[in-house]
């Protein structure tokens, strides 16, 4: 399925990448999916444009897309009762992907504080501080959209607040090793 052309089963409100900015496209439109890591997926329109397709519209893509990738089809949970375990947030952190870099947001050096606080009233408020790898980049919110929606989903979090910031300014030292590999860098 990934690198071929499939026309979208109906219209779709897609993110553009890199502005960030909002869109729908109609049905037929012919995209190719590019990364489907995450959940969303990433999409090449037929003038070379990149769309992020979010996972509750995955269905979009069609019946054989959704053969190959069943989690897409899984309705999302509502946040989950339990313990609050500070390695399940950075565990979520992982699954939160650039949408033009196959690599986690976590190995990509984005995330910058982490922190975790009890509430008076039971569970946790959970900071975090994150960045993106280019000041002009629109993604930005979306991706703290992400993270928020994955930590609060998480068990003993009441509250996350993500916020992004520009200093340090994000460059590529900022990667793990395990980025580097992944993009082929070492």
């Amino acid at each position: 399925m990934r690198g071929l052309l499939t026309p979208l089963a109906r219209d779709c409100e897609v993110t553009m990448i890199p502005s960030g900015e909002r869109v729908t496209v109609p049905a037929g439109t012919e995209v190719r999916v590019l990364q489907t890591l995450g959940g969303n997926v990433t999409v090449q329109g037929d003038y070379g444009q990149l769309m992020r397709i979010d996972e509750k519209d995955a269905e979009v893509l069609g019946a054989d897309y959704l053969a190959q990738n069943p989690k897409s089809a899984e309705p999302q949970s509502p946040a989950a009762e339990g313990t609050f375990d500070e390695e399940q947030v950075w565990e979520q952190l992982r699954t939160v992907y650039d949408p033009e870099i196959p690599v986690n947001i976590v190995e990509l050096g984005l995330v910058y504080a982490c922190k975790a606080t009890p509430l008076p009233e039971g569970g946790h408020r959970v900071e975090i501080q994150m960045t993106v790898t280019a000041p002009g980049c629109g993604m930005g919110p979306v991706l703290v959209d992400d993270v928020r929606q994955k930590v609060t989903g998480l068990p003993g979090v009441k509250e996350a607040d993500v916020q992004l910031v520009w200093d340090p300014p994000w460059d590529q030292s900022r990667m793990s090793d395990v980025a580097r590999l992944q993009l082929g860098w070492m």
